[in-house]
């Protein structure tokens, strides 16, 4: 938690820890959010710790197998023309439903208002709006702390959705990688995307991510953007 402190720490929406390659696994990650609560998974922070990989690695010759609390995923990295950027592609797994969780009814959406519960390994919940501009996500997010919380209203153009997301754990982020794999699923179950459409792109504050839709019968996806360095801390123990 102090690591992650905006104006005494580092300043960051999680804390990610590399661990070591174990069995069938080219390395681990156990993901720690901004209240120092533990995560199961996260769609950019598993292309940042894999980044952060290659940087004292080297570019890998095949994708790379990550153990995470919410199981195994693969990493496909690929350079740029920017020394500091990669492209890392990750198999995000299945989609599957979720019941709808304790507190929903205080949100008071709209019974016909299209609504998903969601796991992609953690829990998720997108909500299809007119505006996300105009909702109050802070509000509502507090109202379910237990899910990260998306807002998805459709384009602007074909294919795409704009989205804003309340994380669990942490509040209101620039952007979530589940939390895009989950509003293109959503998007794709409700028609916001052409039919047969094989890829989403998500529009995030933070940024745009592309989620591909591996078997939209079973709900498997795959998220892909870049991943940029922007600084290297050195971490000293104090003085006795």
């Amino acid at each position: 938690m102090r690591w992650c402190d905006r104006r005494r720490g580092l300043g960051a929406d999680g804390l990610l820890v590399l661990g070591p390659a174990a069995g069938d696994t080219a390395l681990s990650m156990t993901l720690f959010n901004a209240d120092g609560s533990r995560a199961e998974m996260s769609g950019n922070g598993i292309r940042c710790l894999v980044h952060a990989w290659v940087l004292s690695h080297g570019m890998p010759t095949s994708p790379l197998v990550v153990r995470t609390d919410a199981g195994l995923r693969t990493v496909t990295v690929a350079p740029t023309a920017s020394g500091d950027t990669i492209l890392a592609s990750v198999t995000m797994g299945e989609v599957t439903a979720l019941a709808e969780p304790a507190g929903w009814a205080a949100l008071g959406c709209d019974p016909g208002r299209p609504v998903l519960h969601l796991s992609l390994g953690n829990p998720h919940s997108v909500v299809l709006t007119d505006d996300v501009a105009s909702v109050d996500l802070a509000h509502l997010g507090a109202l379910v702390p237990q899910v990260n919380l998306e807002i998805v209203e459709p384009g602007p153009e074909p294919g795409a959705v704009r989205m804003r997301v309340h994380e669990r754990g942490v509040g209101i982020t620039e952007a979530c990688g589940t939390g895009a794999s989950a509003a293109a699923f959503a998007a794709a179950r409700w028609g916001l995307v052409p039919a047969g459409a094989s890829e989403v792109l998500v529009h995030m504050d933070g940024g745009d991510a592309t989620v591909r839709l591996d078997a939209p019968v079973n709900g498997e996806v795959t998220l892909v953007g870049p991943s940029t360095v922007v600084a290297t801390v050195i971490l000293e123990e104090p003085a006795p």
